[in-house]
């Protein structure tokens, strides 16, 4: 029997809003490897055009820890969680599940093993990097609808010179991760909006 392979990224680590989103993949065997690369490396057009084809190519999943998650579990245990639903939610159970990174969810029945730069080493895990990024940048482009001086629509979040203008001129939302050190040092309650 063929091993089934699942590759497991995770997105958002390091933004100052929203929730981290998690994606899980294992490819159908006609998807042609030599296209994907780690979601960093190649532009946004690249990006969506390659979600497409990996979505219609393999089986997919989803998963995300909340902002409320985040600041209660802390954002590492936060990202293992979005990771083990993701990996949960997929509709083939995975061989071996290949995770970015040093560190493991904690979920039973499963086999995993983590792959440093694995985004960079494992077709999988790119397409998952891909899918997670996409699927983040769509959501933060439409919370930023509301909150336009924040430009998160541009840098997704993250701690960004103009992004950090933004949090001193305007205040903090609550889509800030309030335990995060430039959002913890400027918080005060009248400060959210």
């Amino acid at each position: 029997m063929k091993k089934i392979i699942a590759g497991v990224d995770e997105v958002g680590r390091g933004s100052l809003i929203g929730p981290v989103l998690a994606a899980a993949v294992i490819f159908k065997k006609n998807i042609d490897k030599s296209k994907i690369k780690d979601s960093k490396q190649i532009s946004k057009l690249k990006r969506n055009n390659l979600e497409k084809y990996i979505k219609k190519n393999s089986i997919w999943s989803i998963g995300s820890a909340s902002l409320k998650e985040i600041e209660n579990l802390n954002i590492l245990n936060a990202s293992l969680l979005a990771m083990k639903r993701s990996i949960k939610k997929l509709k083939l159970k995975p061989s071996i599940t290949l995770i970015d990174g040093n560190k493991l969810p904690d979920i039973n029945g499963y086999k995993l093993k983590f792959v440093i730069k694995g985004d960079q080493k494992i077709s999988e895990i790119s397409a998952a990097s891909i899918i997670a990024k996409v699927a983040r940048d769509r959501l933060i482009t439409k919370m930023s609808k509301k909150y336009k001086k924040y430009a998160w629509d541009k840098n997704a979040g993250y701690g960004t010179k103009q992004h950090l203008k933004a949090l001193k001129k305007f205040g903090i939302t609550k889509h800030h991760r309030k335990n995060f050190s430039p959002i913890h040092n400027m918080l005060s309650p009248s400060k959210i909006i």
